[in-house]
This record gives structure tokens, sequence and C-alpha cells, in this order.
């Protein structure tokens, strides 16, 4: 691993760790953290301080794992090995950021927006079974762990490249567990609804 790729990893953590929905909860006057699920994520900043502020975080979380990804393949021209340490890196910075004692947020959007720079139409596929998995069921966390569980074989089938599809299988895992707590409130029967309510 060459000292350039190095000093973009830590510029990647260093970016992705920027905790948009906490700071966005600040400038309406709340600590994300305090209210609702405690997640600094979209869903949360759209529970308790309104959707416009959810779909702004939403976007700002894509675009940080989306845009490092991208650069890291366009401009840097790595292949796809390097590209899938810059993968994991961004989502390891979201979720656990160093601005929040590598607390964080739960991957997703940051997740959506590495995949749209890996595979866009492995992106378009996940996404596509997100929202109908969101619509039938009305969980936000359930539709994740989800489209997390099929996003490895996906990307395999569509990319045929084995790093692409080792960093979507890391990131995926990542995701999962950082929704063990939904996965225990779904079991229980005392998950949120979003939807269906």
């Amino acid at each position: 691993m060459d000292i350039q790729l190095i000093i973009y990893l830590v510029i990647t953590y260093l970016i992705t760790s920027i905790p948009f929905g906490y700071v966005i909860g600040k400038l309406f006057g709340k600590d994300v953290r305090k209210e609702g699920s405690g997640n600094i994520g979209a869903t949360n900043v759209a529970r308790t301080i309104g959707k416009l502020p959810g779909l702004l975080v939403l976007i700002l979380d894509a675009l940080k794992g989306y845009i490092p990804t991208y650069y890291a393949f366009q401009f840097f021209h790595y292949d796809t090995k390097m590209v899938m340490f810059v993968a994991i890196t961004a989502i390891v910075g979201h979720c656990f950021s160093i601005f929040l004692k590598f607390k964080g947020g739960k991957g997703v959007a940051t997740g959506l927006g590495v995949l749209f720079a890996l595979s866009p139409l492995s992106a378009l596929i996940l996404l596509s079974f997100w929202i109908g998995a969101f619509l039938v069921s009305g969980y936000v966390s359930l539709s994740s762990i989800l489209t997390a569980s099929i996003a490895t074989v996906v990307v395999l089938y569509i990319e045929k490249d084995v790093y692409l599809a080792f960093a979507t299988l890391v990131t995926s895992m990542i995701i999962i567990l950082k929704h063990s707590s939904n996965i225990e409130r779904l079991l229980k029967g005392t998950e949120s609804r979003f939807l269906h309510k």
C-alpha cells in the first residue's frame, strides 16, 4: 500500500466522519443523539426535526460516501483492489466517527453513496429493492437489513469483481451489525414503523 493511498484513506475517513445528522440537529437546537432513537442518521432526524432536514442529511451522508469513492476511481485511477479499501474506510468513518468518540450512524445512506460509485447498476437494483421492502413493511430498518443482506450477491453478479464484492460484503456486515438493536426490536415487535403506523 503506497503512501498516496494511505493519505487518501486518512482524508476519506476524516470526511466521512463528519456527522451531518448531528450538525444539522444542532442547527435546529437539538442533539439528535438524545432524541428519538438516538441515531444521527436521516431517519431519526426526519422523525425528530422534520422531513426536509432528514432529506438533507440523507443527501449529505450519501455524498460523503460517493465522492471519495468516485474520485478514487475516476481521478486517481485506483484499481478495484485499492478502491475496496476506500469504500470500507468510508463506511467505517461514518459508523465510527472520530468526532463522536468513534460512534456514528448506521451506514445506509453512506453505503448507498459508496455503492453508486462502485457499481451504479447494482445501486439502482438495490435501491429499488429497498423501496419495495419499505413500501410493503413500513420499516426503514428492516428494509436496510434485507438490502444489505443481498448486496454482495448483486454486486458480484453485476460486476464480476471479487474486490468490489468483498468491499460490499464488509460494508454490509458493518451496516447489519449497526442495526443489532433494531433487529432486537423487530423480533420483539417493538420497532417503530415509518409507514403504516
